[in-house]
């Protein structure tokens, strides 16, 4: 009996691929760069499935390619926004994503960036580095704490909560939220679920960890920086396009908020000459949320057995 087909868009975990050989047959691009688009359409024909990334457009063109016998569409991650699934949908395509992996490491991120801006972290190791760490000054890269602080978060999902669960120990003085729905889980923390013009008016840190869709696409521009305090910190762990890049670098300029952490950007990546990697009250990161060696190799595993689930065990 032929062994249905399964192509791997990137090197992954050899234990996730280890896994779809007992089942299928496995091809590999065996490279951590992206598949150049010609080979990927190449490769994909015939298979019955695609294990893709983030940086792979599936779109109708890769279908046609692939042919109709493909069945799973699966993604190493937790967005979908590179894959065309209304296409999917109507060639009855199974989407399969990792959303319940990642959390973790990326709220203990989101942590992390926040602490790193507010206290001017970066600041201060580049000051060591460029040999500017002189004696003792009282008033030299003082940053903020969080202490008695108010907290907003922009989505309230596992890594909203993630967030708020890890920073409320800290000792902020107020937790507040704003997603779709009331969360059951903002009770255990005491956490206020509170209007858009609440969030962005009250917040000292804000934190966006939302989903990217009509919606929330430039959710964060300039009317919402005209109703934050000047002391607010913007952290932004989830998708670029939520926030307004053109007005987040006026703000940041004129001092309309005091700084933000960027893990995602729009465009992603940037340019290296562009203006937000040259602002001292902004932090970027190169989109490394989930870059835990545990949550990759948990995300890799679960999109090996999303697709074992949709094609033998089903």
């Amino acid at each position: 009996m032929t062994r249905r087909r399964v192509y791997v868009t990137r090197q992954v975990h050899e234990e996730a691929v280890d896994l779809l050989k007992e089942h299928f047959d496995v091809g590999v691009w065996a490279s951590d760069e992206v598949v150049p688009r010609a080979e990927l359409l190449e490769q994909v024909q015939g298979v019955d499935t695609v294990f893709c990334t983030i940086s792979d457009n599936i779109d109708a063109k890769l279908l046609d390619a692939a042919g109709p016998q493909l069945r799973v569409v699966a993604t190493m991650s937790v967005g979908t926004q590179h894959i065309d699934l209304a296409e999917c949908k109507r060639r009855d395509i199974v989407v399969a994503n990792t959303p319940d992996v990642a959390a973790d490491s990326a709220a203990e991120f989101t942590v992390a960036l926040l602490l790193m801006v507010t206290r001017r972290c970066l600041e201060g190791a580049e000051a060591v580095v460029n040999g500017e760490w002189g004696l003792w000054k009282p008033m030299w890269i003082c940053g903020n704490e969080v202490v008695n602080r108010t907290l907003g978060i922009l989505g309230f999902g596992r890594v909203g909560f993630g967030v708020a669960r890890r920073l409320k120990p800290f000792g902020v003085k107020k937790i507040l939220y704003n997603d779709v729905i009331q969360s059951s889980m903002g009770a255990e923390l005491q956490a206020q679920f509170v209007d858009l013009d609440t969030l962005f008016r009250e917040s000292d840190f804000l934190v966006v960890s939302c989903a990217l869709t009509g919606l929330t696409r430039n959710l964060i521009n300039k009317e919402t920086f005209d109703k934050m305090k000047p002391s607010a910190i913007l952290i932004n762990t989830s998708r670029g396009p939520v926030v307004n890049t053109a007005d987040l670098v006026e703000a940041l300029r004129s001092g309309q908020i005091a700084g933000a952490g960027l893990d995602v950007t729009d465009p992603e990546p940037l340019p290296p000459n562009h203006p937000l990697i040259n602002l001292k009250n902004c932090i970027v990161t190169p989109h490394i949320g989930t870059n835990s060696t545990k949550a990759r190799l948990n995300m890799a595993l679960n999109t090996a057995r999303n697709i074992i689930d949709t094609l033998v065990r089903t």
